[in-house]
């Protein structure tokens, strides 16, 4: 059988905590430093986002991804990672087909994602290009 077959794809404002956690953990985006500051980051997360992705198999979540929006015409794609031992295997492709899916059906079609240089050729393949005329900036404290 085909594991995607298995695969729970699904918007949601609730997924357990400590999961989640894992997920930005081993994508290298969280730390024990993050729960001392604020203990409930994710739950702020999650409902903040326009919308949220998990994918799981059986209660178990492998993977996420997230959009920020005005949900008027504009969105940023953030966060999608997967579990280590289940990359590769289509879990990515699954989360953000649903998050495409998601904005373009709220007539969202300004869809914008910040890559890291070892996903690009993922992102490419949705049509994604880079922004030539544009630089990306973020404010240092």
């Amino acid at each position: 059988m085909n594991m995607n077959k298995k695969v729970k794809v699904e918007i949601t404002k609730t997924a357990d905590i400590e999961q989640l956690k894992n997920l930005y953990r081993e994508a290298g985006w969280w730390n024990e430093d993050i729960d001392n500051t604020d203990p409930d980051l994710i739950n702020k997360i999650m409902q903040g986002s326009f919308c949220f992705v998990v994918a799981s198999i059986n209660d178990r979540l492998i993977g996420m991804g997230r959009a920020i929006s005005d949900g008027a015409c504009d969105s940023y794609i953030q966060d999608v990672a997967v579990l280590n031992e289940f990359r590769g295997r289509g879990i990515g492709v699954l989360i953000m087909d649903e998050l495409i899916k998601h904005l373009k059906s709220k007539n969202i079609n300004w869809i914008t994602i910040v890559s890291e240089p070892q996903s690009v050729l993922f992102y490419q393949k949705y049509g994604f290009s880079q922004m030539t005329d544009h630089i990306p900036f973020t404010l240092k404290k």
